[in-house]
């Protein structure tokens, strides 16, 4: 099947489940931020430089579901090549027993309840004060509105709450913006590593050194005081707040802000998320995810040779190759979400063994992302208020682009008013 017959198949004459709220005859736009629309006709190729490119559902769970593979994105590579950083590194790194053994102890930090418990008055509470404001000035840049959300959220719960000065979001903007800077002997390189050396210390000294101070006083239930009881020190623990800050940061205000645009350019689905209760707004924000991931490819290099299975074809990636795991393609692989997977249908039947609503946007495996219910429920508490203004409207934006840490969008200057 071509791309185009992704987008022009015509609509389903299939009426709503018994039960069911939503009309699945009806779809809410199409795909907003992928470069490119992935080739269903490709399931896995290996390209001339070596990588080999997985995009069918049932591979992609398979090769993230492996043993015989590794984390090989969001530069664990770099990471592996500085022995002072190894000694225990950050949780997104580990493989093995460790990383089991790491994933149990902090599980308890992102569980439904513990969200709940834990987190929702905070999260509500800064909520309405984020919205009032947005009603005060009559306009936002969403963009940044979400950042301040997602910082101060994702910092409650690792718990960076005792900064020396206020402003922990824009110094975090500023890192995951300009990142640490790789040294090159020229001016301009010597400026940006220089730059991004400062953004670091400044987060250490500012924000991450008075949380481990405290919590060496005082431990909480977080993650910090986690990680001061097992003994890591500053570097370790300064490693770890940078690796939650890129996951439950950065990945949420954009999340966010994508789910924004799409209820705000279709009313039939805004109006329909605000007389929702959870579930169903869940699931609408799950298949949003599903169609816009946030992270959009996820890489792992091959431990061990590794064989997969599909159409009768056994397919061998050999120890040491580097796999692009494309969520974007496999979120879209029709014989998983039916017709129109470019499109948005909330509650639209999954087709597998156990299928979650968002595919595979929050990962698969032992690498799957802690953090999706924290995301989840923070998203739905922020949006249910922001949809609710009334006359809220975009009146610029948002630009688009995409991040090399990630693999997936980035929304910026996203200007709505009311």
């Amino acid at each position: 099947m071509s791309a185009i017959d992704l987008l022009e198949r015509p609509k389903t004459n299939e009426t709503p489940a018994a039960g069911c709220p939503v009309d699945h005859s009806r779809f809410y736009g199409y795909q907003k931020t992928t470069r490119v629309v992935e080739p269903p006709d490709r399931p896995i190729e290996q390209d001339a430089n070596g990588l080999w490119h997985v995009r069918d559902f049932e591979l992609a769970r398979a090769v993230l579901r492996s043993t015989d593979v590794k984390q090989a994105g969001f530069k664990a590579e770099i990471i592996e090549k500085i022995p002072s950083m190894m000694t225990n590194p950050p949780i997104l790194y580990m493989e093995g027993k460790d990383h089991l053994e790491q994933r149990k102890q902090t599980a308890r930090y992102f569980t439904p309840a513990t969200t709940s418990k834990n987190y929702r008055d905070f999260m509500t509470d800064l909520a309405d004060q984020l919205i009032d404001e947005v009603r005060t000035r009559r306009s936002a840049d969403l963009s940044k509105v979400t950042m301040t959300l997602a910082v101060n959220v994702a910092a409650r719960v690792v718990g960076l709450t005792d900064s020396r000065v206020p402003g922990m979001d824009k110094r975090l903007d500023a890192f995951f913006a300009e990142g640490t800077g790789e040294f090159r002997p020229t001016p301009r390189g010597i400026f940006e590593f220089l730059r991004g050396q400062t953004n670091v210390l400044g987060f250490l000294y500012l924000d991450v050194k008075p949380a481990i101070a405290a919590r060496k006083r005082q431990p909480q239930d977080d993650v910090i005081s986690h990680l001061v009881g097992l003994g890591r020190n500053d570097r370790e623990i300064l490693t770890e707040c940078i690796t939650y800050g890129a996951a439950g940061m950065v990945t949420t205000r954009e999340f966010i802000c994508v789910a924004a645009w799409h209820m705000l350019d279709h009313p039939d689905l805004r109006a329909r998320y605000l007389i929702a209760g959870e579930e169903e707004r869940y699931a609408i924000l799950h298949e949003i995810l599903r169609l816009e991931p946030v992270a959009g490819h996820l890489f792992r290099r091959a431990t061990a040779d590794l064989t997969l299975h599909h159409d009768g074809e056994t397919i061998t990636i050999p120890a040491g190759d580097l796999i692009d795991v494309h969520i974007t393609g496999a979120n879209v692989d029709a014989g998983v979400t039916g017709e129109r997977p470019l499109q948005v249908c909330p509650g639209r039947e999954l087709h597998g063994d156990r299928v979650p609503e968002m595919v595979l946007s929050f990962g698969d495996g032992h690498h799957r992302c802690p953090g999706a219910y924290v995301a989840i429920q923070e998203s739905d508490i922020f949006l249910q208020r922001l949809l609710a203004i009334g006359g809220l409207r975009i009146v610029s934006g948002p630009e688009l682009s995409f991040s090399d840490l990630t693999g997936g969008y980035e929304l910026r200057k996203f200007m709505v008013a009311c």
